[in-house]
């Protein structure tokens, strides 16, 4: 359990801290030599049960506001520091504003100093912390009367840390690695090193992992837990981490060391927000200071369906962050002033793939809703009806930070279709074959004497946002079954026929021997007229029709190849993407003989009908052979 330390300046939190674990936090010089807090401390003492309580000691001081909300992050447990003497302050107020804010629910009350004043006197100051603590999260929360130089009280308020200790136990491993960097330095004979709290999944000795936003990848030479050597740390742990790869100056307080796969830095999420009661009312594009994490960045707030939030109400809103930072849904922060003088409200992360368009529409705000939901499946369960095209899992399970297996069984509960990393809802799937079939037989209506439609045209007519291996599978059971039927290139709902007129079939048949002879490189029309009399314009009209039917396709201009010899390039193009990776215009002519130009003009009519696509002087598959029949 990690404890954080909350309170005014000279209230006495860092010697109550030592008093309970023997570890004096204040380790600056200007710290010992002022007498106060300046920045994060830290102290670990054993528990009797096993483990380690780990201490977060923050400044006091109400200029130290950031510094101490580096620390408040990632606590499981608020120890709330009051003096006897001065009752509650000003920075007692923020500090336990700032608790309710980041969702910490377990708590105690410290009220130290209770050496130097009356009996009265400490009666009065518990009656002032009771009214402080009515309607918040640690109104419950039991108070222990201590003076820390004299021991008086530490044992009890020890005791019951110990109690917590094993009553919250340890925070799920679930999901990737993800730590909070609020400390960088470097060590003799271990190098550059960071610590911070781990807020989720695990990291061991010898793991690679990302500095976030940056994007510098990393190795994990060792790692201390709770200030103990060890080969492995989890969530909930403070964690100090010796890095390879790295030097000091690369890294500040803020950054996240990250599971590679949860690297994706934003300047702009959508949130819920909630403002504090008596601040003034939040309005639209406020500019404020965001804390997440150990990060302090300047933002503005964009409220969705609405003007402005009023004190101790809640609302939607869209962040836009003057810097990348590194953030994931559940994650909480802090809204203070643009002058950063005090806390106004803060809010939880939804949503970092937030939308730029509709953002206010009824769908998105319902969708907000269903993101604010603790329960991974209900957004997922909302996305999929909404999207008839599907939702990419892989964006989904990245901003709730899920693992595969949690992933998988949420989509297994929904009885989604998944085609890959796609996500489709049952009705949606249905809906999707249903207009296949719709928007092939209106096809055929409007244009009867076509032999059917080419299969990168359905899938726009289906569904234009469909991925073309989302389609492959849409297709495949219709084609499997029977009720859609392919004849070369042509997709066609089986009882669809186009004949061939009879003199078009005998001069087809007159000419195609020609086109036969050199399937790779074909004579052109002109070519074509020449050799048999035919003339060019009657010749082209032909060519025209056939390639209608689907019996030849029109390669380049006036430059016609037949079926079969189009089905037969697309297998040896798709031989190649396979052996190299992507195809470019030698290798293909090597395949077939004849001059490179020829390679490049079907290979640019590849482009065109999608079945593969122009990445700089290389062609890389999208489609499969089977798209052009037998």
């Amino acid at each position: 359990m990690i404890i954080g330390t909350a309170g005014h300046i000279d209230h006495g939190k860092t010697t109550l801290v030592k008093a309970l674990t023997g570890v004096d936090c204040d380790r600056l010089k200007e710290e010992k030599a002022r007498g106060i807090t300046l920045d994060l401390g830290y102290a670990y003492t054993p528990l009797p049960a096993g483990g380690t309580l780990g201490f977060i000691d923050v400044p006091g001081h109400e200029k130290l506001i950031h510094n101490m909300l580096a620390g408040a992050t990632g606590i499981d447990f608020a120890l709330l520091v009051i003096a006897a003497d001065d009752g509650p302050m000003p920075q007692t107020r923020e500090h336990l504003d700032i608790v309710e804010l980041l969702g910490i629910r377990q708590g105690a009350v410290a009220l130290t100093k209770i050496d130097a004043v009356s009996p009265e006197r400490l009666a009065q100051a518990k009656a002032e912390i009771a009214d402080l603590l009515a309607g918040t999260a640690l109104a419950e929360a039991p108070l222990f009367p201590v003076a820390a130089v004299t021991g008086q009280g530490i044992a009890a308020l020890r005791a019951h840390l110990d109690r917590m200790a094993a009553e919250i136990g340890e925070r799920t491993r679930q999901g990737g690695f993800r730590l909070a960097i609020d400390r960088c330095f470097t060590l003799s004979g271990a190098g550059t090193v960071v610590t911070g709290t781990a807020f989720s999944g695990m990291v061991k000795a010898g793991d690679p992992l990302l500095l976030s936003p940056p994007g510098k990848t990393v190795r994990v030479r060792s790692l201390r837990v709770q200030d103990t050597a060890a080969e492995s740390g989890h969530a909930g742990q403070r964690i100090a981490l010796a890095l390879a790869g790295i030097e000091k100056s690369e890294i500040d307080r803020g950054m996240w060391l990250l599971a590679p796969v949860l690297h994706a830095p934003t300047r702009r999420f959508d949130a819920t927000l909630r403002v504090l009661p008596g601040q003034p009312p939040l309005k639209h594009w406020t500019q404020v200071h965001l804390h997440l994490g150990a990060e302090d960045v300047p933002a503005r707030i964009a409220l969705l369906g609405a003007d402005e939030i009023p004190p101790g109400g809640e609302h939607w809103a869209q962040i836009t962050l003057e810097r990348d930072i590194g953030a994931l849904a559940g994650d909480r922060f802090i809204l203070r002033d643009a002058a950063a003088r005090h806390t106004i409200g803060g809010g939880r992360v939804l949503d970092i793939f937030s939308p730029t368009r509709k953002k206010r529409s009824p769908e998105r705000l319902a969708m907000l809703a269903a993101l604010a939901d603790d329960n991974p499946a209900s957004a997922l369960q909302l996305a999929t009806s909404q999207q008839a095209g599907g939702i990419d899992l892989d964006t989904y399970a990245l901003n709730r930070n899920l693992d595969t297996a949690t992933l998988h069984a949420i989509a297994g509960e929904l009885g989604l279709k998944r085609v890959g990393t796609t996500a489709f809802s049952a009705a949606h799937w249905q809906g999707l074959e249903d207009r296949l079939l719709a928007a092939l037989a209106a096809e055929h209506e409007r244009a009867p004497d076509m032999p059917g439609v080419e299969r990168d045209r359905l899938r726009r007519l289906t569904q234009p946002a469909l991925a073309r291996p989302a389609f492959d599978t849409l297709l495949a059971s219709p084609l499997a079954d029977g009720r859609i039927a392919q004849t070369n290139a042509w997709l066609h709902l089986p009882e669809h026929r186009v004949q061939m007129a009879a003199g078009d079939r005998d001069l087809w048949q007159t000419l195609k021997p020609l086109l036969d002879a050199a399937p790779y490189a074909p004579p052109r029309v002109r070519d074509i007229a020449k050799a048999t009399g035919v003339g060019e314009d009657a010749v082209r009209a032909l060519l025209k029709r056939v390639a209608r039917m689907g019996e030849a396709y029109p390669v380049a201009h006036d430059h016609y190849f037949t079926a079969a010899a189009v089905a037969d390039l697309a297998r040896r193009v798709a031989t190649i993407n396979q052996r190299d990776g992507m195809v470019r215009a030698a290798p293909l002519r090597d395949e077939i003989g004849g001059g490179r130009k020829v390679a490049i003009h079907i290979l640019e009519f590849f482009d065109r009908i999608g079945y593969t696509r122009r990445v700089r002087d290389t062609h890389v598959l999208r489609g499969n052979p089977e798209q052009f029949g037998s």
